[in-house]
């Protein structure tokens, strides 16, 4: 399928050929539509892309004992053979509810492997007995009530700081709701220090999609003043999450990482750590950037309309039910068997009952017809956590790795979807 000139989404052929052939054989699997797939491969390169731009800069080297740390944030893929994989890499995890904790859990993750982030988590944290965890405190109260346990267990604690440069992305006047002022850090971390816990951490997580290496470095020079006014040397820096994925416009037309290179960031950040005396490890919590291009979603056309200039495909999968960012974002589109020739202004809709739920309204391929299937690239982040059941059931999963594709949610039955009621 040819992609519009004025949408360029920058994906390699290779790229395109490997989503292709996965797909392929998912349906040569009689996989029910609408479907996931998500695969290990592209968080490979991500996560080597990442650390060979931290080494280049000079982390963990032999001149420097500085290293990155790199944390999967459960919430962005909770997909439970995503979590298997990344232990048996042997590398953390880091949670903010008691599901994703148990999760961690029953995955087989170390304590001393899951870093526990999140607001108010005094509510639901007592309820695990749990030595080493590395717990970021997010506000007074909960620091109050989980301080004896933090003691008693032996966590490794830190304080998440609410920069400056931390505001709410739709009203950017107002400030988010997470972490401590920079007055209430500063008395966080001496009380902390004078309880004698083991307090290692200062924290900050800014938003999605961070446009320059700049803001990163604001905020941490911020946080640097606020450990200097208490007299803090922390063990490790954690920066969040937050950079750009690639291969995904706005609805504007943009892509969102224009202007962010990595090892310019690398290097940014490397300089920015000096602040810290002692510092070990800086902490990257990132999530869409490491997992946006390891999933797909995948419908099959159902019926085709046309009214008042615009030509409507009739989904089983979209927008309401499945891939709640196309609100914000565009994402590139495949089409199974391959579709040519003239193009026209098309709407990609779901089924469900809403004028909302409508996955892109792009010109695509008039030869695209009922029974053919539309590949949405890019839908790794935040798509199996916002997916929603409005009237139909959850989408059936699969997983690829180096072991190769299987089924790893079946589509919901009816009786799985309605006997949770009583």
């Amino acid at each position: 399928m040819k992609t519009p000139a004025s949408l360029n989404f920058g994906h390699a052929p290779e790229t395109i050929e490997f989503w292709k052939r996965l797909v392929r054989e998912a349906l040569s699997l009689s996989t029910p539509t609408p479907f996931y797939i998500f695969s290990a491969l592209p968080i490979v390169e991500r996560i080597s892309e990442l650390e060979n731009a931290f080494t280049a800069a000079g982390f963990g080297t032999k001149n420097s004992k500085l290293k990155i740390q790199n944390w999967l944030s459960c919430k962005t893929q909770p997909v439970a053979p995503l979590l298997k994989w990344w232990r048996e890499q042997n590398r953390p995890i880091e949670v903010v509810s008691e599901f994703e904790l148990r999760a961690a859990l029953k995955e087989g993750f170390a304590p001393e492997h899951i870093l526990v982030n999140g607001p108010a988590k005094h509510h639901w944290l007592p309820k695990f007995d749990l030595r080493e965890l590395a717990v970021n405190f997010d506000s007074p109260t909960e620091l109050a009530k989980l301080l004896p346990r933090a003691k008693k267990l032996n966590w490794r604690c830190g304080v998440r700081i609410n920069t400056s440069e931390e505001f709410d992305p739709e009203s950017p006047q107002f400030p988010t709701q997470f972490g401590f002022t920079s007055d209430e850090s500063v008395v966080a971390l001496k009380k902390l220090l004078r309880a004698k816990v083991k307090i290692e951490t200062v924290s900050f997580h800014l938003r999605s999609n961070i446009s320059s290496a700049q803001i990163y470095e604001r905020a941490i020079t911020e946080v640097a003043e606020i450990c200097r006014a208490a007299k803090f040397s922390p063990l490790n820096l954690d920066i969040g999450g937050g950079l750009p994925v690639r291969h995904v416009l706005t609805r504007g037309g943009k892509v969102f990482d224009g202007e962010f290179g990595l090892r310019a960031f690398a290097q940014k950040l490397r300089q920015a750590a000096k602040q810290f005396p002692g510092l070990r490890e800086v902490w990257l919590e990132n999530g869409r950037f490491l997992t946006t291009s390891s999933g797909a979603l995948v419908v099959k056309i159902l019926d085709v309309k046309e009214r008042r200039g615009l030509r409507q495909l009739i989904c089983d999968g979209g927008r309401t039910m499945n891939a709640l960012t196309s609100l914000w974002e565009q994402h590139e589109i495949l089409s199974l068997p391959e579709r040519s020739g003239a193009e026209t202004l098309t709407a990609v809709c779901g089924p469900t009952c809403m004028a909302f739920d409508q996955l892109a309204r792009t010109p695509l391929p008039r030869s695209l017809r009922a029974g053919d299937h539309l590949i949405w690239l890019e839908a790794g982040a935040y798509h199996i956590p916002w997916e929603t059941r409005f009237s139909h059931g959850h989408a059936a999963v699969l997983w690829h790795d180096e072991n190769g594709l299987r089924r790893a949610r079946e589509l919901q039955t009816f009786e799985n979807f309605w006997n949770q009621w009583k």
